[in-house]
């Protein structure tokens, strides 16, 4: 036993010593998108960094990336890319990833609400189309709900909370005291970044890139994913997300159930959750509408970009 600990700690201090002296955490970081980059100052979420394209005329159209150990607006590049010609584009790093600010705060789905709300509110000035990817989903229905003369129609890719919620599931989510006790073991100071240096790796962002793809993964798309999360003070907002604090329980019935505008959900299968509840949805709220793109594992925009914005145009079109 004594020896099992002692091997213990030695793999740990290895680690430690590795994330320190190994790992560099401030890699180049170029712009995620060929666009003109913009700052505002948030008084709740401080820098807030997005990219645009304002030269088309048309309702605005934005962007929101996922949350996970390595996000960015890269992930929504091309759907950035293809509208840009025929209406206003706006690409949002949300509050701790890519160039926005990433100081040690607390997380929570408010801020990440309070984002979009006022990129939309301020930097923008009229109702846009909202499309989000996986647990930003939640967030932008959420501007939905709190300020809904800013949102004229919602779009969901591989959206999250129509999953059967196990238990363990419930007790994380939403920052209770179990996800807040997650939380506090994986920000030890000693641990925190070796920790995040972990799932932040070369081989873990392949392949958890690879996992996203039913083809071939994009090979850019890993590489602006270990560049975003190898930045100063990129663990502080991932590790939230780790610890369960960024998701909202029962999100079906609290946040997508009551909108009123129009939604449509674009879907097929994901590596991390799935849609099983997807269909109470569909019946409860004549709102929402789906789409199904296969093959596909999350990231339609990226595999099936012809099919995804034709589900697009049809919508916006109907709606």
């Amino acid at each position: 036993m004594y020896k099992a600990g002692a091997l213990a700690v030695a793999a740990v201090g290895a680690g430690i010593a590795y994330s320190r002296v190994i790992v560099d955490h401030d890699v180049p970081l170029p712009p995620a998108l060929d666009a003109p980059r913009v700052t505002f100052n948030s008084p709740a979420a401080g820098q807030v960094s997005y990219y645009v394209d304002p030269q088309a005329s048309g309702r605005p159209l934005v962007l929101v990336h996922s949350i996970n150990a390595a996000p960015s607006a890269f992930e929504m590049k091309p759907l950035f890319d293809h509208y840009r010609a025929s209406r206003p584009v706006y690409a949002l790093d949300l509050p701790g990833f890519g160039f926005s600010d990433r100081s040690a705060r607390r997380y929570a789905p408010a801020l990440f609400i309070t984002a979009i709300a006022e990129l939309i509110e301020r930097e923008i000035g009229t109702a846009a189309d909202v499309v989000a990817l996986s647990l930003s989903a939640e967030f932008a229905a959420g501007v939905a709900l709190r300020y809904p003369d800013l949102v004229a129609s919602l779009t969901f890719i591989s959206p999250t909370g129509f999953s059967a919620e196990t238990r363990a599931f419930q007790a994380l989510a939403g920052g209770g005291l179990v996800s807040s006790a997650v939380h506090t073991g994986l920000t030890l100071p000693l641990l925190s970044q070796s920790l995040y240096d972990l799932v932040a790796s070369r081989k873990s962002i392949d392949y958890y890139t690879g996992l996203s793809f039913a083809g071939e993964p994009s090979v850019a798309f890993a590489d602006y994913a270990y560049a975003t999360s190898h930045q100063p003070g990129a663990r502080h907002a991932p590790l939230y997300f780790l610890s369960g604090q960024l998701f909202t329980p029962d999100a079906l019935n609290k946040l997508y159930a009551p909108l009123t505008v129009p939604t449509l959900i674009l879907y097929d299968q994901d590596p991390n959750i799935s849609f099983e509840r997807l269909p109470e949805l569909l019946q409860a709220n004549d709102h929402c509408r789906a789409v199904r793109i296969a093959p596909t594992k999350g990231l339609p925009h990226w595999e099936k970009l012809p099919e995804t914005t034709a589900a697009l145009d049809e919508f916006w079109a109907a709606s």
